[in-house]
């Protein structure tokens, strides 16, 4: 399976809109810019792309106005550029998991755990911010909901892949929708998302993720040993 570096939260889709913009030439930079994307990043994150005004995001960043359209362009490219490393940072568990398990059960399992501890941690903002940040924005937003939609939907489309690689293998019954399956536990990551958004702890998201993962399907040969 291709490495990828999406998460349902996170599919490297349309790389025309998420790249990073390039470094401006010229006089150095007076700031970390790293250390700015990040803390732009956690803004974003908390309060959505429209509910975060620039005020917000200098303030946080420890920059000017000026400095910022400098270094990053404009707001719409610095919340892509944001999204972009939640992607590969708190948002990786889902593709990190899709590859590395040797089961589809086993890579679906993994990253519902994962993101049962991501999704709740103290240090950052709750939920996933690919799900969260552009819910019920208006239609200027439109061109940062699209980037996002499409990172969603190559996520699942990543989760649908490994889900027909493990019916192919004879891990789930031939006649399993891959389709409807990965939309299930996609569905299932979206509402942990919402509800830790909402401050649900880890130990009950991780009861829902136990209760998701009796839905997976079994092969008919390990159903035939039972």
């Amino acid at each position: 399976m291709k490495k990828t570096s999406e998460t349902l939260g996170a599919p490297v889709a349309d790389r025309e809109t998420l790249k990073a913009p390039a470094k401006p030439r010229g006089r150095p930079l007076s700031f970390d810019r790293d250390a700015a994307l990040e803390q732009a990043m956690h803004v974003f994150w908390e309060r959505g792309y429209e509910s975060a005004s620039i005020a917000d995001l200098t303030a946080a960043m420890g920059i000017t106005t000026p400095s910022l359209y400098t270094a990053f362009g404009d707001k719409e490219k610095l919340f892509l550029e944001a999204i972009e490393r939640y992607a590969l940072g708190p948002g990786s568990a889902g593709p990190r998991a899709l590859k590395e398990e040797p089961t589809a059960r086993a890579a679906i399992e993994r990253w519902l755990q994962e993101s049962a501890d991501e999704l709740t941690r103290p240090c950052h903002p709750k939920g996933c911010m690919v799900v969260m940040a552009t819910t019920n924005c208006s239609v200027a937003a439109e061109h940062v909901q699209t980037a996002l939609t499409k990172r969603r939907a190559v996520a699942i489309a990543n989760i649908r892949t490994r889900i027909q690689d493990g019916i192919d293998k004879g891990e789930l019954p031939s006649d399993t929708d891959a389709k409807a399956l990965s939309n299930f536990y996609a569905t299932v990551y979206q509402g942990m998302s919402m509800q830790a958004k909402d401050g649900a702890t880890r130990a009950s998201l991780m009861t829902t993720v136990d209760a998701a993962m009796r839905a997976w399907p079994e092969a008919h040969s390990k159903r035939r040993k039972v």
